[in-house]
């Protein structure tokens, strides 16, 4: 069951950003328990990673941690209208003014248009408060939905990926 968050919930949540329908939120210790049935969702784990294994309580709050310590572009998504989980973003690295965009979302809350939004809002983001001059990402050939998302924002193929079973896409100013 996913858990439903009041308006004083969402007080603990520092909102760097928003968009239509989502807040996006620095990572919180207080949604490990969310993190966690997502990353070990086997819907979400096999899009995400061929490695795949069930994370542990102390696992995510490490990872957490480290990510709040290294001060990552990476964001939680909470859903205004309920305040429910979506799932997170991340520009996890910049090589010469291009970012690389990660995201995942929750099974319940995928075929919503999220992805869509998230990805137009990251972009938004990294060009004008990173100053990115461009995007890339690598998605599995096997998730035609994250494909068409990334497509519809205008992300094209430009070749395999980091595996091969990848697809290299880019987004250019």
């Amino acid at each position: 069951m996913v858990k439903r968050r009041t308006s004083d919930d969402m007080g603990k949540y520092d909102v760097i950003f928003e968009s239509e329908n989502i807040f996006y939120v620095k990572l919180s210790y207080d949604l490990i328990e969310d993190y966690l049935k997502m990353v070990n969702d086997p819907n979400v784990a096999k899009m995400i990673s061929k490695n795949i294994f069930v994370y542990t309580y102390e696992q995510e709050f490490e990872w957490v941690r480290k990510k709040l310590e290294e001060k990552d572009h990476i964001f939680s998504m909470v859903e205004k209208e309920t305040g429910e989980f979506i799932g997170n973003i991340e520009i996890m690295s910049q090589n010469d003014g291009i970012g690389e965009i990660g995201i995942s979302i929750t099974s319940e809350k995928q075929d919503r248009h999220y992805g869509t939004e998230a990805m137009k809002r990251i972009i938004e983001y990294g060009y004008n408060e990173l100053k990115l001059n461009g995007f890339e990402l690598n998605v599995y050939k096997t998730n035609p939905r994250a494909i068409h998302c990334y497509e519809n924002v205008g992300f094209v193929n430009v070749g395999s990926g980091k595996e091969e079973d990848d697809i290299h896409m880019m987004l250019k100013k």
